[in-house]
Formats: C-alpha cells, sequence, structure tokens
C-alpha cells in the first residue's frame, strides 16, 4: 500500500529534521546555481530531480516542523496528512461539483460538520475548505456585504447609498487590509479599534466608533473579534461583541484561524466562549492539527447568504445532482480545488477526538512551562493567554541581536513582535512532538545568552 511506502521516508526525513539545525545558513546565489542545472531544455531522471528538492528543502529553510520551532503558526505534522497529500496527487479529484468527485465532497462535508457542531453552529452551517485563513476572511467580508445590502451581488458598491464599513481590534490579523482592497471598499473602510491593556478589543470604544459612523452617513456591517490574536495569543470578549453585535444587527465574525482548534479541548474550549453566536467563523487545520499546509476552513450560520454570495452557472458544468448535495463552486470563493479537506479527516481519523484533544492541550501546558520558567529565570512576559504563545523580555535586551543569536546557536526559532508598543521576543508551541526537556533545555540557553550579550555591552561601553 502506499502508506507503507511512504512511513519509512517519512520517518527518515523527520529524523533528519529533528536533529538537523533549525535555521539554515543559505545564500541567493547558492540556490539558484543549483538550480541552474534545471534549464528544461532536457530531461531530468525524477529520482535526481527529487533528490535535489528534497536536499534543498532539508538545507535552505526554516524547519518549522523541528521540535524547537517556536515561530509562527507552522505545526509539525502527522503521517496521516503526508499520506492525505500523496492520495489526494495520486487520484487528483477536483472538487467543484459534487457529481465529479462525491466520495471527495462527502468527506469534506462530514469532517466540517463535526467541527461545526464543536463551534455549537446549526446543522445547516454552510462550510468549505479554503487555501487557509485570509480566503477563508474574504469569504466572511463578502457574505456580510451580501448580508447587509441585497443590491450589492448585482450592482456592487456603485449600486449602495453609504459607504460601508467594517471593524477589526489593534491587534487583528492583517489580511482584513488587503480584503478591504479586494472587494473595492478600499482600505480606508477599514476601522482599527484600539485594545484594552490586556490586548482585546475595546468594546466600548468599538460602540462609540460605530455611533460616529452612522452619524457621519456611513454604513457599519461587520465586527471581527478574533480568537487567538498573531502577535500575542489574545481572545477578544466574543460574548460582549457577539450581543453587541445582535443589538446593533451587525455580522459578527470570530478570526479563530489558530485558537479555533481549541474547540476540541474539554480544558480550554470555555475560552471560546461566545464563538458559538458567530455569523461566520475562520479555522485553519494548518495551523493547530497538525496538517500540512493549504487547509484553512470557512463556517457561516447563514447558508442562504452563501449562496447569493457565490452564486454561478456555467453550462459546461454537471447539473446538481439533488436537493441534499452542494456543489462547491456556488457556495465558495474557489472553483477548481484540491481535496485539502483529506488531511484534516485522516488526521482526525488516527488519532480520535480524544487523541487530538491531547496533542492540544499537551502544547498548552508545555506554553505554561514556559512561562514559569521564564518569569524563574528573571525574564518578563508581557502578554496573557490561555494559549502557548509566550511574549516576554528582559531589561536593556536587544531583541534583534538577541533572536541573531539564538539562530547562530541554533538554540530555537523565536519571532519578534510589538505588544503594546514595545519589541519583544515571541514564542509560540506548534509542535506535538516538543517535550518539556525542549522547554527547560531552551530557557537556559537563551538566559545565558542574554547575559552573555548584556556583559559583552557593558565590556565594550567600558573600552
Amino acid at each position: 500500500m502506499l502508506i507503507d511506502r511512504l512511513k519509512d521516508e517519512f520517518r527518515s526525513a523527520e529524523a533528519a529534521i529533528d536533529g538537523g539545525p533549525i535555521y539554515p545558513e543559505a545564500s541567493v546565489a547558492e540556490i539558484r546555481e543549483l538550480l541552474a542545472r534545471y534549464d528544461f531544455r532536457r530531461a531530468v531522471p525524477l529520482e535526481q530531480a527529487a533528490a535535489d528538492v528534497e536536499q534543498m528543502l532539508r538545507r535552505w529553510q526554516v524547519q518549522v516542523t523541528h521540535p524547537r520551532y517556536f515561530g509562527l503558526f507552522n505545526p509539525s505534522v502527522r503521517l496521516a496528512s503526508v499520506v492525505a497529500d500523496a492520495l489526494a496527487a495520486t487520484y487528483n479529484p477536483q472538487l467543484a461539483a459534487w457529481r465529479t468527485s462525491p466520495a471527495a465532497i462527502e468527506i469534506e462535508r462530514h469532517t466540517l460538520a463535526w467541527l461545526a457542531d464543536k463551534f455549537g453552529l446549526p446543522d445547516e452551517t454552510a462550510a468549505s475548505f479554503t487555501g487557509g485563513g485570509a480566503e477563508a476572511n474574504l469569504s466572511a467580508v463578502v457574505a456580510a456585504l451580501t448580508q447587509a445590502f441585497p443590491n450589492f451581488d448585482e450592482k456592487g458598491l456603485r449600486g449602495l447609498p453609504n459607504a460601508p464599513v467594517f471593524y477589526i481590534s489593534a491587534e487583528a490579523h492583517h489580511s482584513f487590509s488587503k480584503i478591504a482592497h479586494m472587494t473595492g471598499l478600499g482600505r480606508d473602510a477599514l476601522r482599527t479599534i484600539p485594545a484594552s491593556i490586556d490586548l482585546k478589543m475595546n468594546v466600548s470604544a468599538l460602540a462609540a466608533k460605530v455611533a460616529q459612523d452612522r452619524q457621519r452617513g456611513f454604513a457599519p456591517f461587520l465586527v471581527v473579534g478574533t480568537a487567538g490574536t498573531t502577535a500575542a495569543g489574545a481572545i477578544d470578549p466574543l460574548p460582549e461583541l457577539a450581543r453587541f453585535c445582535r443589538e446593533e444587527k451587525l455580522w459578527f465574525h470570530v478570526d479563530a484561524a489558530w485558537g479555533g482548534a481549541a474547540i476540541v479541548s474539554p480544558a480550554l474550549r470555555a475560552h471560546l466562549s461566545g464563538i458559538e453566536h458567530a455569523d461566520s467563523i475562520t479555522c485553519d487545520a494548518h495551523k493547530w492539527f497538525s496538517v500540512a499546509m493549504g487547509c484553512g476552513m470557512f463556517f457561516c450560520r447563514r447558508p442562504e447568504t452563501v449562496a447569493r454570495a457565490f452564486r454561478a452557472e456555467a453550462s459546461y458544468m454537471p447539473e446538481k445532482a439533488d436537493a441534499e448535495t452542494c456543489d462547491p463552486y456556488t457556495h465558495s470563493v474557489q472553483w477548481s480545488r484540491r481535496f485539502a479537506g483529506l488531511k484534516l479527516f485522516l488526521t482526525l481519523a488516527e488519532l480520535g477526538e480524544e487523541g487530538q484533544a491531547k496533542a492540544i492541550e499537551h502544547q498548552a501546558r508545555l506554553g505554561n512551562r514556559l512561562r514559569e520558567r521564564l518569569a524563574a529565570s528573571n525574564w518578563t512576559i508581557v502578554n496573557q493567554t490561555p494559549l502557548p504563545l509566550v511574549c516576554f523580555t528582559r531589561e536593556g535586551l536587544d531583541v534583534s541581536s538577541f533572536l541573531a543569536g539564538l539562530r547562530e546557536g541554533q538554540i530555537a526559532w523565536m519571532s519578534e513582535a510589538g505588544v503594546a508598543g514595545a519589541s519583544v521576543v515571541r514564542a509560540c508551541i506548534t509542535s506535538f512532538k516538543t517535550t518539556e526537556e525542549d522547554i527547560d533545555q531552551v530557557v537556559r540557553q537563551i538566559t545565558r545568552l542574554a547575559e552573555e550579550q548584556r556583559t559583552g555591552r557593558l565590556a565594550a561601553a567600558e573600552a
């Protein structure tokens, strides 16, 4: 079977990554020199080309599946996800129409329905797999426009009597700025609401801004709450936002691209209270469900609005199978689409709900351990979140130099973030392979590094 052939190769690659460097030493010239062998005027054996690509990926990439990669939301992947991508490529189903790929579409429908139920959404929820969170967020804005303005689907923005505006937190994902541009709303239509001291959206400031916009003749239509901000892992006050949107008749979207996975954990799901009232939700399986990239999800409790927003007809497409089925190209941004949902289906099938919850809770516990070890070593924690994302600093720390030393020593991979106006170190536990010893070792080494850099600066100043 395919899985038998993949298993040994996957384990070998995984061991090489886990035991090797996290950060690459790479130059543009070196990479392009290797690629110059491929002028495509002559054929090359597949085995040779594949070996070259694997060598490039091992040498010239930040190894995001390494257990000491504490960077952005790029998790270690399960073998089930690798098998899924191989199966999807082998059979190459095209998920535009149900009649073309009934098995694949039903597998995705089944998987999405399971997670929609976890979020507390109704049975008739419309859901689709997306390329990522940005596409899902775009879907939400288009659906919200369609719901708020009955003529929008035919007349577009030119048919609206008032200029639409929508609202995000200052800590929200920057994809919404691009979305404002892509939808034709314009970036000025995006209202950024200040965050409170806990980095959550300030609901009082939101209410004041909505009232002001209405007085000035604008048309508010959407509020975005974030469940797990990128920089600091903050979760906006979802119950209060849901209540405000209901009272003001605004679409409530929750961008839970990373933090949404916490809904499967009995220990963490309470932190997402209020998400069940959302009109739409973004969640990325490729962020915290341990599947390979390209597996975002969009959920919407208003299927009739989704159908209006993305309706399409083409004589060359198969006729709709029946009233019980849905052709994805008529209910989503994409037309032709890869079988992305198989990665999540196989991973959930292998782990089970309990196994998936344990993996997420394991990483959350390690996040707490990191906070505790850092605090005990005189680091200052600058964010508060139940999710495994820790932002920290210490007096006199030069963050850029510190991160350079971190990379040079292959200690771990962390990033720089701006939190509450200050530059700090950001560490997120993204791998189910990370251990308590990894955490303890990293804290010992970064504390030593920071002290060595401080001593070096003092010596240089005295000289």
